[in-house]
């Protein structure tokens, strides 16, 4: 029986679209993100207009990809800190992503707004995945005897939220690297210790 799914992408099929997202996400997140025009991405990426159109026929659906990527990358980036430093430290690295990605997540809100108008929802999949990149990293800190057995992991994404709000401009950046140590310390709190 042939399959019914989406065919892959052909390898420059997918780097054109991959540039998009990438040139999307530069771009909503400066100052003039919303009214950036998706003629001004395609030129960014190094693509012209059509090859956007082809992967996404509208704005929106440009918005919710770019949205759902940076979202991937943040979450499937545990495994790479993780085999790369301590369990805590990992965990210190992935929470100053966290807030880099809130940012971009704020650069996008009124882009974001047009695509829940439109009827799609690109939050649908991120708190559960948020939460399972924060229990992956909580686990393993906890495994090895360096961040707190009981520390639930949702606790944490809130957190999380609280000092992402607090660090919308960059000059508060430094005060939420700030509150993310301390978070760390009463993380690390009672742990058993390497």
């Amino acid at each position: 029986m042939p399959s019914t799914g989406p065919r892959p992408l052909r390898a420059d099929a997918q780097r054109n679209r991959d540039r998009l997202l990438d040139a999307a996400a530069r771009a909503f997140t400066r100052a003039d993100g919303a009214e950036v025009t998706l003629d001004a991405i395609a030129k960014d990426a190094g693509v012209g207009i059509g090859t956007l159109y082809r992967h996404f026929p509208t704005r929106e659906a440009l918005v919710e990809a770019t949205y759902r990527k940076e979202l991937a990358r943040l979450c499937d980036a545990t495994t790479e800190l993780l085999e790369s430093l301590p369990a805590d430290e990992a965990l210190r690295t992935w929470m100053d992503r966290f807030v880099d990605y809130m940012t971009t997540k704020r650069g996008m809100a009124d882009a974001l707004r047009a695509v829940i108008a439109s009827g799609g929802n690109p939050f649908s999949e991120s708190k559960a995945r948020l939460t399972e990149a924060v229990t992956t990293l909580t686990r393993a800190g906890a495994a090895a005897g360096r961040i707190r057995p009981d520390v639930d992991a949702a606790d944490v994404v809130a957190s999380l939220g609280g000092v992402s709000l607090m660090a919308a401009e960059p000059t508060q950046r430094e005060q939420a690297g700030r509150i993310l140590d301390l978070l760390m310390d009463g993380l690390r709190y009672g742990a058993a210790g390497p």
